[in-house]
């Protein structure tokens, strides 16, 4: 079924950084009501981070209509956005674990793990979600403090939840990280955000190689713009206008278009499939056209 998509022009409604998606309008789309569940990870149980909104809480979501029951890590601020997130899952009669707290801190990506299996008894798919992000004039504008929460969010907290959660998987388990677009394009505004998500994407290969012998897959995504709390605080409305007419789709993506992907690789649909970085970008990669200049955005170089 077609639905119309948002197209300009935009509302201007910026945030400060993480952003909460509960104040935005419209409102994201991450219910999928056209998507079709079918029971596929019936008494399985994931954790996401960054599940209280955006890409994170689509895939917790429809997580949850497949049946897994769900643990969603998130920085206190986002609590209200959470909240919603879980009585989403527990319209759908899975049972939603809320665990707030920032991945930087020593201990608490092993903390979130642990705290996963035991209220669940087991974890069978890890999606390392959450991100920071920031745009800068400059790479003079990148101060130690930024560059070091970057790789902290983005990088360091994936390597630590990925060895804490492999201490529970089993054979046939799932994990999935975000990339991004940057992470092949590069963004001269966002340095050190572009090289956490090209660390992702060597990261996800070398972990996929090395988790065959044990029957663990181990993909991401790299998505393009998309409609999300965190896309609303760092871009402006002209710069959103610019990406519409860049992307060969003509649009951001939808969050439960991201959810569905994301649900794809760690379902046995994907069983022969690990090692990947799946781009959901509305063709921007495959037209190699790169990122568009954005009007504001001094291009160096």
């Amino acid at each position: 079924m077609s639905r119309t998509q948002p197209h300009p022009p935009f509302p201007k409604q910026h945030q400060d950084a993480p952003g909460l998606e509960s104040a935005l309008k419209p409102r994201p789309r991450y219910r999928a009501p056209d998507y079709k569940a079918a029971g596929k990870l019936a008494d399985k149980v994931a954790l996401v981070t960054g599940g209280d909104s955006g890409i994170g809480r689509a895939v917790a979501v429809m997580y949850a209509r497949e049946g897994a029951n769900v643990a969603i890590a998130y920085l206190p601020e986002e609590q209200t956005d959470a909240e919603e997130t879980r009585d989403a899952i527990a319209a759908h009669r899975r049972q939603c674990l809320l665990l707030p707290g920032d991945l930087r801190t020593p201990g608490e990506c092993d903390r979130i793990v642990e705290a996963t299996v035991a209220e669940f008894g087991r974890l069978d798919i890890l999606v390392s979600n959450a991100a920071h992000q920031a745009r800068k004039e400059s790479l003079e504008e990148l101060t130690d403090d930024e560059l070091a929460r970057t790789f902290e969010t983005n990088v360091y907290a994936y390597f630590k939840l990925a060895r804490a959660a492999l201490r529970h998987m089993k054979r046939g388990a799932s994990i999935i990280a975000t990339s991004s677009e940057t992470a092949i394009l590069g963004s001269p505004m966002l340095p050190d955000y572009s090289s956490t998500k090209g660390a992702i994407d060597s990261l996800t290969k070398t972990l996929a190689k090395s988790l065959i012998d044990k029957g663990i897959r181990v993909n991401a995504v790299a998505p393009g713009p998309v409609e999300t709390a965190m896309a609303k605080a760092v871009h402006t409305a002209e710069i959103r206008a610019d990406y519409h007419d860049a992307i060969p789709l003509n649009r951001y993506g939808l969050e439960e278009e991201l959810a569905e992907a994301i649900f794809f690789l760690c379902s046995e649909r994907a069983s022969y499939i690990t090692g990947q970085v799946l781009a959901v970008d509305g063709g921007f990669d495959a037209a190699g056209i790169g990122l568009p200049t954005l009007r504001g955005e001094r291009r160096n170089g």
